[in-house]
């Protein structure tokens, strides 16, 4: 053998294996599976806790589909104003009075007891006087009091009600 070089037995012709092993290569595929998963566990979550905004825009004022005369004495009515409720009432002594319908403690819509003369959250028994002042149970502020407005409908005999942001 005089100084030339043999190929090592076996027939092997390469060098060393440059790249990842293959225990590396799935380390690196289970890795990026579990971000994956991780990404789409976390994505709808965040969407769910970060709402859209609202495609409506806020709204001043609102003319109510019911007119004063369907407003029975000492009785109330849920109506939407923009995209929340509120609630139009009419005192046992016929007038009419608007609020936001979301009670102040947890935003459960309120409606009116006609028997207690007043507004009541039945989700935890929140009591309001006709001027929307909380009066019992856990509401810690007063309803968001409406101006509200009467004027001749148009081409009929009826009065509507046209309820605005105070």
């Amino acid at each position: 053998m005089t100084g030339t070089s043999q190929p090592p037995q076996g027939g092997d012709t390469q060098g060393p294996a440059e790249g990842p092993t293959r225990r590396e290569l799935v380390d690196y595929m289970l890795g990026g599976a579990f971000v994956l998963t991780g990404a789409a566990t976390l994505y709808p979550a965040l969407n769910y806790l970060v709402p859209p905004e609202s495609g409506e825009a806020e709204t001043s004022s609102v003319v109510l589909p019911f007119s004063a005369e369907e407003l029975q004495p000492d009785s109330g009515r849920i109506f939407k104003f923009g995209n929340q409720p509120g609630i139009a009432l009419k005192t046992p002594q016929g007038e009419i009075r608007a609020f936001d319908a979301r009670c102040s403690h947890l935003s459960c819509i309120v409606q009116y007891a006609s028997e207690q003369h007043r507004i009541m959250c039945a989700c935890h028994m929140g009591w309001y006087d006709l001027t929307g002042r909380n009066v019992a149970g856990p509401p810690p502020r007063p309803l968001t009091a409406f101006t509200v407005n009467l004027r001749k409908r148009k081409g009929s005999d009826g009065t509507e009600i046209v309820v605005s942001r105070a």
